[in-house]
């Protein structure tokens, strides 16, 4: 190994550590309540060295974010790859997203962090492009899906993919939100179960978008699905 790819290693490695130890402490205390100085600690680095790889606090914060959107999008990559028609494979990307809510909830709470303006003022156009770049990554995978069931009849003509990928999305977090926020409340002040509602709605979206021959062939699916949790 020449001195050239020595060095390119090093410094990915020392970015991993970093990005290691700003993860560990994000975690812990989120954005606001989380320094520069606790970070560097954290990874028995100097503050300078920390500034040498990113510009800004906020910027550290999306790069941790895009290492949840990597596994965001390694996760609907194999959901799509191991599914059947773009029915099972939609049902099962809202199973997973789930999931991927129980098993990843800090990463989650990064994801809706990403719709504030305050972050984005202070963030670099370079780590935002980045981010954007990642996130596109897997909002493609749900529009070509979708345009995949039109082809093949499963969807509606008349669907535009972008728009119902756009719905799909907005629905499921609205109602994840509630859940990380709100579900024993509603349980006991409404005896409503969330987790079900947010099964029932993905079932019913879907069902709004099938072809009648489509749904004809899933309907005994749509009618399991509302009724389950995983």
């Amino acid at each position: 190994m020449g001195i050239h790819e020595r060095k390119e290693r090093e410094k990915e490695q020392r970015r991993e550590e970093i990005l290691n130890a700003a993860q560990a402490v994000f975690f812990e205390r989120g954005l606001q309540n989380s320094t520069m100085d606790e970070i560097a600690e954290k990874a028995e680095l100097s503050k300078g060295t920390l500034y040498l790889y990113y510009g800004s606090k906020e910027d550290l914060y999306l790069a941790v974010m895009v290492r949840g959107f990597d596994l965001l999008h390694e996760m609907c990559v194999d959901v799509i790859g191991s599914s059947g028609s773009p029915v099972e494979a939609m049902w099962n990307l809202g199973k997973s997203y789930y999931e991927f809510f129980e098993k990843h909830r800090n990463f989650f709470h990064m994801f809706y962090f990403l719709q504030s303006p305050t972050l984005h003022k202070q963030v670099s156009p370079d780590m935002m492009e980045a981010c954007n770049a990642q996130t596109n990554k897997t909002w493609k995978l749900v529009i070509d899906l979708f345009q995949r069931g039109i082809e093949e009849g499963t969807f509606r003509k008349d669907i535009n993919p972008i728009e119902a990928a756009v719905i799909l999305w907005s629905s499921a977090n609205s109602i994840l939100i509630r859940i990380d926020n709100e579900c024993e409340r509603w349980k006991e002040q409404l005896n409503v179960d969330l987790v079900q509602v947010y099964f029932r709605s993905n079932a019913l979206f879907l069902e709004s978008m099938m072809t009648k021959d489509a749904y004809t062939s899933y309907a005994s699916l749509l009618s399991e699905v509302q009724t389950q949790t995983p």
